[in-house]
């Protein structure tokens, strides 16, 4: 059965390689005239996007399907997740929604005092200044585990 699908993926993935092949050398074939490289880089986009929306959709199903295979893991990715919100939780809280301003002191617009826009860019910031502190913190510690045992 495994060689069976083996052989079945390596198939699918030389003919998603030619296509791709295919696909670039039509770009690179094309004269310098823009309406001509835009009609070339069309497909070659349009086959990219599907590309990646197969990989994260089979990536999905893979990842759902080992969670439910192992309940164990599945407490663990829950509890994650929940910590995950509660961080994002702090972190629109800790986040402003001050007007955003240009070099002159102008207001640019969409960038009003209280816009949603800002105050989920202030947070997602600080979101991410947590997680990258956390990780440091990680980081030191494993560092300083590895030192002690050397």
């Amino acid at each position: 059965m495994n060689s069976k699908f083996s052989k079945i993926l390596t198939i699918v993935v030389a003919v998603l390689s030619l296509i791709g092949i295919a696909l670039f050398i039509n770009v690179t074939a094309t004269d310098d005239v823009p309406e001509a490289i835009s009609g070339a880089v069309g497909p070659l986009i349009v086959f990219s996007t599907y590309l990646f929306y197969a990989a994260v959709g089979v990536t999905l199903v893979l990842s759902i399907i080992g969670l439910v295979k192992n309940p164990e893991n599945l407490k663990k990715t829950l509890l994650g997740l929940a910590v995950m919100a509660v961080l994002l939780i702090i972190s629109y809280i800790l986040g402003d929604s001050q007007p955003v301003l240009d070099a002159q002191g102008n207001v640019l617009p969409g960038g009003e005092l209280g816009a949603s826009s800002n105050q989920w860019v202030g947070s997602l910031i600080w979101y991410s200044s947590i997680l990258v502190l956390i990780g440091g913190i990680f980081f030191v510690i494993d560092l300083a585990k590895g030192l002690v045992k050397s």
